[in-house]
């Protein structure tokens, strides 16, 4: 998916930017401490880091060069889950039409916490822009996170 142009409530052109990242989503995990020299420093989990890097590039592609957003957004997440193989058909049924949500980890929060700390600087300049946010998690056939960012109008 890529960019793409809607309307505000103004009738002013906003924009929106879409993109979706393939694979079960994977939530922010804690920032850990480790020593180095007798120094203590704090590093990002190698999975939180790989799954941001990964983040990162789709949402560069959904950009297409253009400039960061600089005022307030409208963020909304879809997660979506694979259904566990060992789940009876009736089971993976009752997911897939949304009779089953996936209240497991990771949870909401820690997505888009992911979430916002990948496009910082390539979306938005800072994740504090985020002024309306909604996070739905589903079971489906083709995990993933897709994110739908729209530019809300003034600064």
């Amino acid at each position: 998916m890529g960019a793409g142009h809607g309307k505000a409530d103004g009738g002013a052109q906003m924009r929106a930017v879409t993109f979706t990242v393939p694979g079960q989503p994977v939530g922010k995990g804690r920032a850990r401490v480790g020593r180095a020299g007798g120094f203590v420093r704090m590093f990002t989990p190698e999975k939180t880091a790989t799954y941001e890097s990964t983040i990162a590039l789709f949402a560069d592609q959904a950009m297409a060069g253009q400039a960061l957003i600089t005022g307030p957004v409208r963020l909304r997440l879809i997660c979506r889950f694979a259904i566990p193989d060992s789940w009876s058909k009736k089971k993976r049924g009752q997911a897939l039409q949304g009779a089953i949500y996936p209240a497991t980890k990771p949870d909401a929060d820690n997505i888009t916490k992911a979430v916002c700390d990948a496009v910082n600087g390539i979306v938005w300049k800072d994740d504090a822009q985020v002024v309306e946010l909604s996070v739905k998690k589903w079971y489906a056939l083709n995990p993933g996170v897709t994110a739908i960012v729209e530019e809300m109008g003034g600064e």
